[in-house]
């Protein structure tokens, strides 16, 4: 029987402070995400919070980053509207990737077999020239190789080959047949 007023989070590591992580919280919702906040804007607050952010990235507006120290992304890659980053563990994007519109990265999860369901979280690695077409979602632990291709509203649970592709189930009306 599940019990989750036992829930401890143990193990997990914020990697800083809750000063660092209200002031994070505060600047993301005052003016990182905010559409008149221009890409190096965006680019100079995460590097001031601690992420390590290539040349030439352009962050969209209304991209949720959870923790920015926990956050690699190289030179030349995009980060579309809407994405939302929740790196409790580290992600790292490579070079010359498009994370498109509306991407989740999630680095948490919980363990359904903990009476208290304690975190079961892994970092996520994304190679170069990766594409996360929209709305896709890449679960923790995830490793996807060079010049990869997820497409878009697919879920990806385990690794990508470099070169691979990955593709959302189509869905069949009733009359249709298989």
């Amino acid at each position: 029987m599940r019990s989750l007023q036992g829930f401890t989070g143990r193990g997990y590591d914020r990697g800083r402070n809750r000063v660092w992580q209200a002031g994070w919280v505060m600047c993301q919702s005052l003016l990182f995400k905010r559409s008149w906040m221009p890409s190096a804007g965006r680019v100079a607050m995460l590097r001031c919070f601690g992420a390590r952010i290539g040349t030439g990235v352009n962050l969209r507006d209304d991209v949720t980053i959870h923790w920015p120290w926990k956050l690699s992304i190289g030179d030349h890659s995009w980060i579309g509207v809407g994405a939302w980053i929740l790196n409790l563990e580290p992600v790292t994007i490579g070079h010359d990737c498009c994370i498109s519109q509306q991407v989740l990265l999630c680095t948490g999860s919980h363990d359904h077999r903990s009476p208290t369901f304690e975190f079961d979280n892994a970092p996520i690695v994304i190679g170069d020239g990766v594409w996360v077409a929209a709305r896709a979602t890449v679960l923790r632990g995830v490793t996807i190789g060079d010049e990869a291709v997820v497409g878009a509203t697919a879920l990806v649970h385990r690794d990508v080959p470099a070169g691979g592709t990955v593709l959302a189930s189509l869905a069949r009306r009733d009359d249709e047949r298989a």
